[in-house]
């Protein structure tokens, strides 16, 4: 992205391709090929603000540069970048970043991430039973966890108690429900999975929800509660750690400890000074007891969340209470409700919904949407009201148990071509469904053929739905196109321009040299002044200084001297000042010894050693503007030849009806 901002930066002109619905009129040729009153107009319209004055002369002007912009991309095309792998696959690695938005339903998303804030709004405190169930098992293995979660589900409708279903569900499902029976605590929108959160925010509160499906396996939950959004919080705690090792005694010295500190704090000590030097959360210590901010559900345990979120003011803090990590003191940092207002957040769960499963509706919304449009057809057969699928069959006839190890060879497969499914004009065969199992096998536990290669052949349509999708874009969106076409030429400008202008004047030493030698008086030095400049701690050093200054010493002398007992009597510094650099050197301009001046409890002497008229400076003083001026050259004399090379008619009266 930088290397195509750049490109856009230096030539200051963007390529547009325009679908005009009506003929626009011609307001350049070059090389006899037409250009568009509307492609300019449109550059020129995206590149100037809306207070830009639209008269004959900043036209007149965008129209020299959309002119260079051409003939360069021409003569990239010339030089046939277009064609080299790294730019293709530069190019292709944009594409794909700049397709991503247009490959999932944008209605479908924006009801989602409207749907995340609104839930946001809302907590709810749920307990859940879970049976595991990998997202590829058997439909035998689906089955049997299906109907245990179900058995479960009756149980609970019928009235046993939810916490002791849990809890006993705990070995073949959610392992810490054997501590928690279930009791997830409160949570609100992006925190859990999506099924399951539809399911949390779909059940009223004290009923059982259906039975859901996430890539953990089944579950039921119980809705115990709901509250609005609590926000978050920022505290800060002194904790006085229990350990499982602790006999009574021990114990009980801590909570003493812990009312001791409290009584501190209750006697006006400060509450950061007493976390620093008491609490034993080191971690949080060092940072007088803060702790990062936190919403409803994100505390390990209940106990402190609620003690931390019933605090009302900033500053207010608890009396020591108990959790299973030891005895605690919080203080109420600050407090912010949550969720903050829409439009300042958006972005974030937009973020939050393209990364989350909840993003794959909008897949699905997609794909199910272009199998319409694109008359997506299955080569099944129907036969005495039986619909079979007799070239699938024929794959999965050819797959052996070396699929399961990840060694299937899909040779015999893949010499297959009997169509298995259409999109529009395009044909999907046998054989590349056959490169696509072989592509995508992984070694795994040996289990039925049909069912993995059926799975698999559902992802093959998905995938290939989506990617015939992404062929369309182009003539389906001309933003998309115009978009492209942006990143395309940026790309070969960057490429071009750096070969001939932009590394060319770095490498040629030579010609940087001579066009150095030829304006070697545009790159010049004002007048300076060589200056060496003594510190002195006070007035007695001031008057060594001088009188060794008088009888020619050195510099290095007078320092070795001076400082022979402490190197804090005087410093020295040699320094070429321009004129305006320094105020005590400019009252000073003039070849010799200045007078002692007094600042900042110092004592400075001058020595101005001489002052040197105008000069040019050297190359490899003025290298950097010398190289930015020498690829203006090369950049200008570039396009002069290029200009000379290619006919060019501007259509001045199509270019003055624009206004």
């Amino acid at each position: 992205m930088k290397k195509i901002l750049v490109g856009f930066s230096v030539f200051s002109i963007i390529s547009l391709s325009v679908n005009a619905q009506t003929p626009s009129p011609t307001i350049l040729t070059i090389d006899g090929k037409d250009i568009s009153k509307m492609e300019f107009e449109n550059v020129y319209r995206k590149n100037n603000n809306k207070e830009t004055v639209t008269d004959a002369k900043s036209l007149k002007e965008y129209m020299d540069l959309f002119i260079n912009f051409k003939l360069k991309v021409k003569e990239a095309e010339l030089m046939g970048l277009d064609t080299v792998a790294a730019f293709k696959n530069e190019l292709a690695g944009y594409r794909k970043q700049l397709a991503a938005p247009y490959l999932t339903d944008k209605n479908v998303n924006e009801g989602l991430i409207t749907e995340a804030y609104e839930r946001m709004k809302t907590e709810i405190k749920a307990s859940h039973i879970l049976v595991k169930c990998a997202e590829d098992a058997l439909p035998k293995d689906t089955l049997i966890a299906y109907n245990k979660i179900n058995e479960f589900r009756k149980r609970a409708l019928k009235g046993e108690d939810f916490a002791k279903l849990a809890e006993e569900s705990a070995k073949g499902g959610d392992p810490s429900a054997s501590e928690n029976k279930g009791d997830l605590g409160y949570f609100t929108s992006m925190q859990m999975v999506y099924p399951f959160e539809n399911a949390a925010f779909n059940t009223k509160k004290g009923e059982i929800s259906q039975i859901v499906r996430t890539r953990f396996g089944y579950h039921i939950l119980k809705v115990v509660d709901r509250r609005p959004n609590q926000g978050e919080v920022l505290v800060s705690h002194i904790m006085i750690r229990l350990k499982k090792e602790m006999n009574a005694t021990d114990s009980l010295n801590a909570k003493k400890k812990v009312e001791e500190i409290y009584a501190k704090l209750k006697g006006g000590e400060k509450f950061e000074d007493l976390a620093k030097q008491f609490s034993e959360d080191k971690q949080s210590a060092e940072k007088g007891g803060e702790l990062s901010w936190f919403s409803a559900g994100k505390m390990p345990v209940a106990e402190f969340e609620q003690k931390a979120f019933a605090l009302q003011n900033k500053g207010e803090y608890t009396s020591p209470f108990m959790t299973k990590y030891g005895w605690h003191i919080v203080k109420m940092n600050d407090k912010k409700a949550l969720p903050a207002p829409f439009e300042t957040v958006k972005n974030e769960i937009k973020q939050k919904v393209s990364r989350d499963s909840r993003s794959q509706a909008g897949r699905s919304a997609l794909i199910a949407r272009v199998k319409k449009e694109s008359n997506f057809k299955e080569n099944k057969v129907v036969v005495k009201k039986k619909t079979t699928f007799p070239a699938m069959d024929e794959v999965i006839s050819l797959v052996d148990t070396t699929y399961f190890l990840g060694k299937w060879k899909g040779d015999k497969a893949i010499k297959l071509s009997k169509e298995l499914f259409s999109i529009g004009d395009k044909k999907y065969t046998q054989g590349d469904f056959a490169r696509f199992l072989e592509a995508r096998q992984t070694k795994r536990p040996v289990a039925d053929k049909n069912f993995a290669v059926e799975q698999q052949y559902k992802n093959f349509v998905e995938e290939s739905v989506v990617a015939f999708e992404e062929t369309q874009l182009e003539n389906k969106y001309p933003e998309f196109k115009a978009l492209m076409q942006e990143y395309r030429d940026g790309i070969l400008l960057f490429e071009l321009t750096d070969r001939k202008v932009w590394s060319k004047a770095v490498k040629d030493t030579s010609g940087l040299k001579e066009y150095y030698e030829k304006n070697k008086n545009n790159y010049l030095w004002e007048e300076r002044a060589d200056v060496t400049t003594y510190k002195c701690a006070d007035e007695n050093i001031a008057k060594q200084v001088r009188k060794m200054l008088g009888k020619k010493k050195s510099e290095k002398d007078i320092l070795a001297e001076v400082n022979n007992k402490t190197q804090l009597n005087l410093s020295t510094e040699n320094v070429m000042y321009l004129k305006g650099e320094n105020k005590m050197v400019d009252d000073n301009w003039k070849v010799g010894t200045s007078a002692d001046i007094k600042q900042d409890g110092k004592i400075f002497i001058l020595v101005v050693n001489k002052v040197l008229a105008k000069s040019p400076k050297l190359l490899n003083e003025a290298k950097g503007m010398v190289t930015a001026d020498y690829q203006n050259y090369l950049e200008k004399d570039w396009l002069s030849n290029i200009r000379n090379n290619h006919k060019i008619e501007v259509k001045e009266d199509v270019l003055g009806t624009i206004k």
